[in-house]
């Protein structure tokens, strides 16, 4: 018996202090709602009566209309970053709001005049694709070419974001035909391609350069093809002859005929469309040793 109530008595005392616990609890939690509240009406008023409060705080402070319109007077006065940081902050805040698209539109905006195009690309590529009918959707599409126009590097390196910039540029053109940004993006493509015509020769000369000259001709002829009004033309017309002819020189005797014969082809075509040009004389050496190997070996120019 004396067992029975001993264990009443410790269970009593267990059960008083976990009510006193979690009454505890339930005290700390009001009185940390309490805090936080206070903490935000303070940060507002803070904000409100023109004392300067860190972005940081104002984001801490959980307010979705103040951290908004701290956003919008960032970028007002175009303090791009930190506008950028609000926008994004206040995001979760307006999900499904009327307010969501020009939010998302706004933080993406900012990156993009802070010059972070990386990260604005990105934002843009999936406003267009969420925001399909926002009034923002044409300054959206612009800015996205744009980013991709300053992404795009020097012809020595990858071209890939080039050739999607001329894309993001040739289809804002076909959507938007009446805007007045299309005579200036249509200079922009006729750069951006110049740039890939730019590349094609270098990766052509590169064969040449370390005289894998049968590939050269191969990748020079591709870079015609490809860019038959290239501002190369000149010089790759003449490296595919200078190609050519190496290529027959240090052949077995068995190619020589038919390899020297491409020297001529290539030299009449060049020859044909640039006659004055200062590459002529040396070519012309060229073709004598060309025709003499022919000469000799009784083969029929072509």
């Amino acid at each position: 018996m004396k067992e029975l109530i001993a264990k009443i008595v410790i269970v009593l005392l267990c059960s008083t202090l976990v009510v006193g616990t979690a009454s505890a609890q339930t005290e700390s939690s009001k009185e940390g709602q309490t805090k936080t509240k206070s903490e935000k009406r303070s940060i507002r008023e803070k904000v409100e009566a023109g004392k300067k409060v860190g972005i940081h705080k104002i984001i801490k402070s959980g307010d979705p209309e103040l951290i908004y319109n701290e956003a919008l007077k960032y970028y007002k006065n175009e303090k791009w970053n930190k506008a950028a940081d609000l926008f994004d902050a206040s995001q979760a805040y307006y999900v499904g709001n009327v307010q969501e698209d020009s939010i998302a539109f706004f933080s993406a905006r900012s990156k993009f005049k802070d010059r972070n195009y990386v990260d604005a690309s990105m934002q843009l590529d999936e406003f267009r694709r969420k925001f399909g009918r926002s009034i923002f959707l044409e300054d959206s599409e612009a800015m996205l070419a744009m980013c991709q126009y300053y992404l795009s590097p020097d012809a020595t390196r990858d071209q890939t974001i080039t050739a999607e910039a001329i894309i993001s540029f040739s289809e804002f053109i076909e959507r938007y035909p009446n805007s007045k940004r299309v005579e200036a993006f249509r200079e922009l493509i006729v750069e951006l391609t110049n740039r890939l015509k730019q590349k094609a020769y270098l990766n052509a000369y590169t064969y040449y350069k370390v005289q894998r000259y049968k590939s050269a001709v191969v990748a020079l002829r591709n870079a015609l093809k490809l860019y038959p009004e290239t501002p190369y033309r000149e010089e790759i017309l003449y490296l595919i002859t200078v190609s050519n002819f190496r290529l027959a020189h240090n052949s077995i005797a068995e190619k020589q005929g038919e390899r020297y014969l491409n020297v001529l082809d290539s030299y009449y075509s060049f020859i044909n469309e640039f006659p004055e040009s200062k590459h002529r004389k040396e070519l012309e050496r060229y073709t004598r040793e060309a025709k003499d190997f022919l000469d000799k070996n009784n083969i029929e120019k072509q």
